[in-house]
């Protein structure tokens, strides 16, 4: 038994002045109520209220230490009101991570405007594409690219987002357009060495069930930026996030093939800690970045 419910049904009971009275208001038994005093007087080594077949009466020790718990209660309840109005102010210290080449394009250039609207709150950002654990390395939050499958973590979806091989037009016409995935083994592909772990080939999607292909091609890197520059340079194909290309697919410097073997499970999303409560700083950010993304021809422009 905590000391708390212990303090607060000694004062519910001298205020009601029974065990009856308090335990209807408690919702317990009165057996539970004099047990709880019983555990309190044996731990301060006093007696606290006589007992009679009259009544409870308190002791002098009793009355003393009854006001002593009335400021207890009320502190308490004052700290904790204190912390739940916390919940709603924007301050402290966000700490952020995300994909490298995403964080660059799409977290970072939005933070200044995001901490001009809350002056109280300090921000610090870890573009990586290692996966960090969030927990042990202190962050708040991080942006994911893909499906999270950990119970410990929620995921907050912000937009959904595709993977798709792609090309130049000058690229294909000089390579032909491959028609089935298993055609990529004649394509130059420009993949994330293994450090990377796309060693374990790139997704697909047939009939319902998902696979894999195993690619080749003759220059790796584990850089999303210096892939995406080679693919824009024609020097081969990459499977990559429409949230990268979208522009070049717009003015048409990048085409898409494969469309209908592509695998729809690569939406970008917030990940946090399991948490009770959370704290106002997460989820206005949150609340940010998805106003920002789902603009209409946002990410033409980005």
């Amino acid at each position: 038994m905590d000391r708390y419910t212990e303090i607060r049904s000694f004062v519910l009971t001298a205020e009601q002045g029974s065990f009856a009275a308090a335990s209807a208001i408690e919702g317990v038994t009165p057996v539970v109520m004099g047990r709880r005093l019983d555990a309190l007087e044996r731990r301060l080594g006093v007696r606290l209220m006589h007992r009679s077949t009259r009544g409870l009466t308190l002791t002098e020790l009793g009355a003393d230490f009854l006001v002593q718990c009335r400021q207890l209660l009320k502190d308490f309840e004052a700290a904790e009101s204190s912390v739940s109005a916390r919940r709603h102010d924007v301050r402290g210290h966000l700490v952020v991570t995300a994909p490298a080449g995403f964080g660059r394009r799409h977290v970072g250039p939005h933070a200044p405007a995001f901490k001009q609207q809350y002056p109280d709150l300090k921000v610090s950002f870890n573009f990586t594409d290692s996966v960090v654990d969030l927990v042990r390395e202190g962050y708040d939050m991080a942006v994911r690219i893909g499906e999270v499958v950990d119970p410990d973590y929620v995921a907050v979806p912000l937009y959904p987002n595709h993977r798709v091989v792609c090309g130049t037009p000058v690229y294909f016409e000089q390579h032909g357009i491959p028609k089935q995935p298993e055609d990529l083994v004649d394509h130059n592909c420009l993949a994330f060495n293994p450090q990377g772990g796309q060693q374990r080939g790139w997704a697909f999607a047939r009939d319902g069930k998902r696979m894999s292909v195993r690619v080749d091609g003759d220059m790796a890197c584990n850089d999303g930026e210096s892939l995406f520059e080679w693919v824009r340079q024609g020097l081969g194909i990459a499977w990559r996030s429409t949230w990268e290309i979208q522009p070049e697919l717009t003015r048409g410097t990048l085409m898409t093939v494969l469309d209908e073997f592509a695998v729809d499970s690569y939406p970008i999303q917030v990940v946090y800690p399991q948490q009770r409560y959370l704290p106002a700083k997460i989820r206005c950010f949150i609340e940010y970045l998805r106003e920002i993304y789902n603009r209409p021809g946002y990410w033409e422009r980005s």
